[in-house]
């Protein structure tokens, strides 16, 4: 870890790996990481990837501005009538009550997330493990219930899942879409619920980081706010178009096309750490 300035073709670029990574099931921390090291020897830091998170939870917002909206009134509404507590009210408690695993861990774990957890060994490791993991999820899932069926059971199930993207590597949206097709949710309604169960987490720790992130202290990569406010702004606009293809996606494929991806990224980095042509820290 240098602590060195971060250019703006660097800004640009991981703005454009986060944008793009995101809500793959491939680890948007875990290729920031790599990119960061293997074009740059160095790590674009844990503070800019939340901090440009907030740039791809923007886009979900934007994209799911009316369902979001219609589930907060029907919470609310609920609160106040018994008799309005339907599907919207209870997905309102179901993206709450999922968000307290990783809001708690990443809390407890918050100083091993920074550091250790980005060791290139563990994310090459993850990569591969949590593709096999997928792999199963995509076979043995039934992938018959639509969004309308989800239960607390699953928000509990998903949201514990969403814990282990903590780990650089595993990913967001893998660990949630894997674990809903467990339980037996189509690709699409896996996807949503995961798109939606992120926001609180992803908005909470971006701002948690806001403060490291524009008084930087050395580790890795130092951007300015400017460069912070571009690369979150690029992240937003290609998190956008990602999501929407993504969703059209699930629809008519496998995951197994993001299984092979992860496979191949991870036993390329393992060649190249164990080479020695990659540093892992």
């Amino acid at each position: 870890m240098t602590g060195e300035s971060m250019t703006w073709l660097q800004a640009i670029v991981l703005g454009i790996v986060q944008g793009l990574t995101e809500f793959l099931p491939i680890s948007s921390s875990g290729h920031l990481r790599i990119v960061s090291e293997l074009f740059w020897q160095d790590d674009a830091g844990a503070s800019f990837t939340a901090v440009t998170q907030l740039g791809t939870e923007a886009a979900v917002l934007v994209y799911f501005a009316r369902d979001i909206a219609r589930i907060v009134m029907a919470w609310l509404r609920g609160l106040r009538d018994p008799a309005k507590r339907g599907h919207d009210y209870k997905m309102g408690w179901y993206v709450i009550v999922g968000t307290i695993p990783v809001g708690v861990l990443g809390f407890v774990f918050k100083d091993q997330v920074r550091t250790g957890a980005r060791n290139l060994w563990l994310i090459a490791t993850m990569l591969i493990v949590f593709a096999l993991v997928i792999a199963a999820a995509e076979y043995y899932g039934r992938k018959k219930r639509p969004i309308e069926e989800l239960t607390l059971k699953d928000g509990i199930v998903m949201g514990s899942a969403q814990a282990l993207a903590l780990i650089p590597g595993v990913s967001r949206s893998g660990g949630t879409i894997s674990a809903g097709l467990f339980l037996g949710l189509t690709r699409e309604a896996a996807a949503r619920y995961s798109f939606l169960l992120a926001i609180p987490a992803v908005t909470a720790a971006g701002l948690f980081s806001l403060p490291d992130a524009f008084a930087p202290a050395g580790e890795g990569l130092n951007a300015s706010g400017a460069q912070l406010i571009v690369a979150t702004i690029i992240a937003f606009a290609i998190g956008y178009a990602t999501i929407a293809w993504l969703l059209r996606f699930v629809v008519n494929h496998s995951m197994y096309w993001f299984v092979g991806y992860r496979i191949i990224l991870g036993v390329v980095l393992l060649v190249l750490l164990g080479t020695g042509a990659l540093a892992a820290t």
